[in-house]
Parts: C-alpha cells; structure tokens; sequence
C-alpha cells in the first residue's frame, strides 16, 4: 500500500485496512500531522490502533515511518509484557477454580544479610488484579520503582502483612526458621484468613490453610511477588532507619548484605546491636568460632 502525500489515504485502501467511515477519518486526520506532532501525541497515548501504525508504515516521511517501527515494537513488548502477567497468575487461577477465593501469597527477605531483622510479606490479590512491571522483587533493581510497585499492591490488595524475626531470634532459631517464623507471623497478621496459601520454596509449619511451596516461586506466581515485593522494601527502609541510629556504616547502602564495603566498615568499626553474631563474618570480627555454617537446616 502506498500513501501518495502525508494526510491522503484512499478509501479503496482504508476498506482494505478494515476500517470503519470514523476510524478511516480519524487516520486521515492523524496523517495530516506533522512528523513531530505525530510523535508527541502517539508516544503519549497507551494503544494506538493497528491501522494507524500500518498507515504510518507507509507514508512517504522517513520519520513517520520510523514512528511506525517504534510503534510497533512497543505493541509487541506489551504483548509480551501481557502474556508474562498471565502466565505469573496461573497458579492462582487453578486455585480460584477450585474454589479457593483467597489465595495468600508470601515471602521473605533478608536471608543472607549480616545485619537486621529477617522480614515476610503476605498478600492477597484480588481478582482481574493487572500490574505492569509485577516481578520477583531481586530483579527489580532500580529501588524507586519497587516502591512504586508495593505502593500499588498495598492499595489494591484484598489485604497485606509484614512479620518480621528479630536479630536474637535469628541468632537463637537460626536463619531457615527464623525466616519460618516471619512468615507465620505475617499469614497471621492478614486481615483476612486465606483459603489457601503459596510460599517461595518451602511451607510454613504451624499455618491454618492448605499450602503449597514453589521452587523459584517469586518469579512463577503473582501472589509471592507481589509478597516479595512488600517484604523487601519493607525491609530496606528499616535498614535505611537504622542507618540514621548507626550512621557511618553505610546501612542504607548496602541493606546488611555482605559487601566488600560492609565487612570492611565491620573490621573497622565492630559490631552493632544488629549484626547477627551467629553469623561467620560476625563472629570472625569478635573472635569467636563460626557456629552457623549454612542458611538451611542439614537433612
């Protein structure tokens, strides 16, 4: 199909394009536009209609065309986009046709930090729920758009909760049921009772609802994401507190984990009311005998 000026689109063509007396007027006026115009109002808009990108194609202007492209290539990554979010909710649709309405979530962070408590998220999300961008919280890097993702799922949550384990629980239990414990006590804190519960890669004892554990569970369900999500910046900003009790360690930074930076200010400056001293690092710095050898329990 060839346009032979800007804005013409013959009617022979637009029939071809599938396209209705309104929508045929409606991509005439859009051609009308300068390239710049174009630009401004369609990288603006959300969904562009298939038969104004092909028009685009083919006009005349080398810049209209390479709107088109750009066109195009958002529309198939948002496809994709669509696909991802519905495959993430599969586990949770088998569940809702069997008839489980509540489908909690959950998650924790700070397993393998040096510092601070280990913190759980529960999350219930409702149906049709729709999140751009939904994603295990440790591919998330940029910390600005993980709160902007928990903002959201806090607001449109059927409900949500933390639970966290302290340092000397930590140092007591050890780490796996520390991590455990956070996790009861966040499925505790949901202001509604779940039908059913998936968790990241293990089950949690003591809970009232049936449970599943997913392996890589954070980035296979929308609920534990969405979990993952909630308990990591959770977690961050109570390591950003701390860094005000504690500055000089450069707590915000790092968030506890082991860094080449943190065991450095560790050696340097000893440690806090907050580091783990069950851990090796820790204890190594005290001069103490490495206790705990690994994040999980021996079989």
């Amino acid at each position: 199909m060839s346009i032979l000026s800007p804005g013409f689109l013959p009617e022979t063509e637009s029939r071809a394009l599938g396209l209705a007396g309104d929508e045929m007027a409606s991509v005439k006026q859009f051609l009308y536009k300068s390239v710049a115009e174009l630009r401004k109002v369609l990288l603006e808009r959300k969904v562009v209609a298939s038969a104004l990108i092909e028009a685009l194609a083919s006009d005349p202007r080398d810049g209209a065309r390479r709107l088109s492209r750009i066109l195009r290539s958002r529309r198939e990554r948002d496809h994709r986009e669509r696909l991802r979010l519905r495959r993430l909710f599969r586990f949770e649709r088998e569940l809702w046709a069997q008839g489980y309405r509540l489908v909690a979530g959950v998650d924790e962070a700070g397993m393998a930090p040096l510092a601070g408590p280990v913190v759980a998220g529960a999350v219930i999300l409702p149906r049709g729920f729709r999140l751009p961008d939904l994603d295990d919280s440790k591919k998330i890097l940029n910390g600005s758009k993980r709160m902007e993702l928990a903002a959201r799922i806090k607001r449109d949550a059927i409900c949500w909760a933390v639970g966290s384990a302290k340092v000397e629980e930590i140092d007591r239990l050890n780490i796996y049921h520390a991590g455990l414990l956070a996790m009861e006590r966040a499925i505790e804190g949901l202001g509604a009772r779940p039908d059913y519960v998936l968790v990241d890669a293990r089950t949690v004892p003591g809970c009232p609802a049936p449970q599943r554990g997913i392996i890589h569970g954070d980035a296979l369900s929308a609920s534990i994401a969405a979990a993952s999500i909630v308990a990591k910046t959770t977690r961050d900003a109570l390591m950003e507190e701390y860094d005000r009790i504690y500055p000089g360690y450069r707590l915000a930074a790092h968030k506890g984990y082991p860094t080449p930076e943190h065991c450095r200010l560790l050696k340097e400056l000893g440690p806090l009311p907050i580091h783990r001293r069950s851990y090796a690092r820790v204890r190594e710095v005290l001069g103490l005998e490495p206790r705990q050898a690994s994040l999980f329990p021996m079989k």
